[in-house]
């Protein structure tokens, strides 16, 4: 009886361990048919998204396995093709292409290149309508978990709407440039607009000249012509001699010749001020020549301080010949544009000043020259001076500026070799500071 009693009790502890053992298993299948499912989402999830991705495809896709038979497509392949998806998943690749030479062509480029890919290739593919289109393909080789090729990914753009989209970037492109220089124009000739009252004064003094000695030459021809009329008709020696000292003839001819030496003068300095303005005002031509820099500095100093109030002063200091290379009349918008702004900045200053200061610099790959344009005004703020070449940036009212000057500047010195920097000066004002290159070459 005892025996009993201790064997039933091993069979009761052993039918409890099969039982946690059974239990454990089952947490273990239930743990795992869990993680199934949540795979199997995430699986199903990605499909969708690749799906998704292939079906929102502009381009053309297909994916063929190794003999060439198509195997998935997507809706642009189906759009382009004008054939469902299942007629056209089975089906040999090659049959795709426009024609025999198409397919001949595609057959061999595959061949060769099949394992390597193929980079923007265009063959024609046969259309919905029937009609050969070209296409630009790109093919890559389609692997295993195994690193075995199973197949090819081929994916395509028709040519038209490459050459469409290009077509478009052309146009566009084309519509910036002239943008652009409509701009550069614009700016140009806000410039010459604040040059027109000084150009109008500096005109009326070598017209008026010219003018004074063309009234004084009429007068003395109709003297003359009196003389010579009187001689012609034989009159007396003694009346001869009396309409001489009457007319002032001996007075008259010799005023003549510096009449018409001032004349002249006046003539070609009207002619040097309009072309001046002229070749300052017209469209540039991207010039490519050697030009005294100071000589321009000068002129636009000049040209700016016609229009400006008489309390603004400018000191120049430039050494002798500074002769620099591409384009003064460029080159003169930039010099006009950094006095016009040294002009605006200290136009609250009780005594505006502007000074100019150039200075050779060497260098081991060439002797530069290096100008310095201090004004007296209240500076900068800090937290514009990184926006100042920003084309359309400004600090200026509405009315008063682009906001194009000194970025159109900044890009015209570029475009000669040089460098435009802006700073504050610790004693005051703005410094605006030009670098450029100095040529061998002599100035015209």
């Amino acid at each position: 009886m005892p025996h009993l009693e201790v064997h039933d009790a091993v069979g009761e502890e052993a039918w409890i361990e099969v039982i946690k053992k059974m239990d454990e298993v089952y947490n273990d299948l239930i743990q795992y048919e869990v993680e199934l499912e949540e795979k199997n989402a995430a699986l199903d999830e990605s499909r969708q998204f690749v799906f998704s991705v292939l079906a929102s495809m502009s381009d053309i896709l297909v994916v063929c396995d190794r003999s060439g038979h198509i195997e998935v497509v997507n809706q642009a392949m189906v759009a382009f093709s004008g054939k469902s998806e299942q007629a056209l998943i089975g089906t040999p690749l090659f049959d795709l292409f426009a024609d025999a030479d198409a397919r001949e062509s595609a057959v061999r480029m595959f061949a060769s290149h099949g394992m390597r890919g193929l980079t923007d290739c265009e063959l024609p593919l046969r259309g919905a309508d029937g009609a050969a289109l070209p296409v630009s393909l790109n093919c890559t080789p389609r692997y295993n978990h195994q690193g075995t090729q199973v197949g090819m990914v081929i994916t395509g753009r028709p040519v038209g709407e490459l050459r469409r989209a290009y077509q478009a970037l052309r146009e566009a492109h084309e519509n910036l440039k002239r943008t652009q220089q409509q701009l550069l124009h614009a700016e140009k000739m806000a410039s010459l607009g604040r040059l027109v009252a000084g150009v109008a004064h500096e005109l009326n003094n070598p017209i008026s000249f010219v003018l004074g000695n063309t009234h004084a030459l009429q007068r003395y021809a109709q003297r003359l012509e009196t003389y010579l009329a009187a001689i012609h008709a034989d009159k007396p020696a003694a009346d001869l001699a009396e309409l001489r000292r009457e007319l002032r003839i001996d007075h008259l001819l010799k005023d003549l010749s510096p009449l018409i030496e001032g004349t002249v003068e006046g003539a070609e300095r009207t002619h040097d001020i309009v072309d001046s303005l002229k070749r300052f005002s017209a469209v540039d031509r991207n010039e490519d020549r050697p030009f005294n820099l100071g000589q321009v500095i000068e002129q636009a100093v000049h040209w700016v301080t016609k229009v400006a109030a008489d309390k603004f002063k400018v000191d120049i200091t430039l050494p002798e010949g500074i002769t620099v290379t591409g384009s003064p009349g460029q080159m003169q918008q930039v010099m006009m544009n950094l006095v016009q702004n040294a002009c605006d900045a200290a136009a609250d200053v009780a005594r505006p000043r502007l000074e100019i200061t150039a200075r050779r610099v060497h260098h081991a790959e060439g002797d530069q020259v290096e100008i310095s344009f201090r004004d007296n005004g209240p500076g900068i703020p800090p937290e514009n001076l990184p926006h100042l070449f920003e084309p359309f940036f400004t600090t200026k009212p509405v009315g008063k500026g682009t906001g194009l000057g000194l970025a159109i500047s900044y890009g015209i010195v570029e475009r000669h070799g040089g460098s435009l920097t802006a700073a504050n000066d610790p004693s005051g004002g703005t410094i605006f500071t030009l670098k450029f290159p100095l040529t061998s070459q002599a100035a015209p």
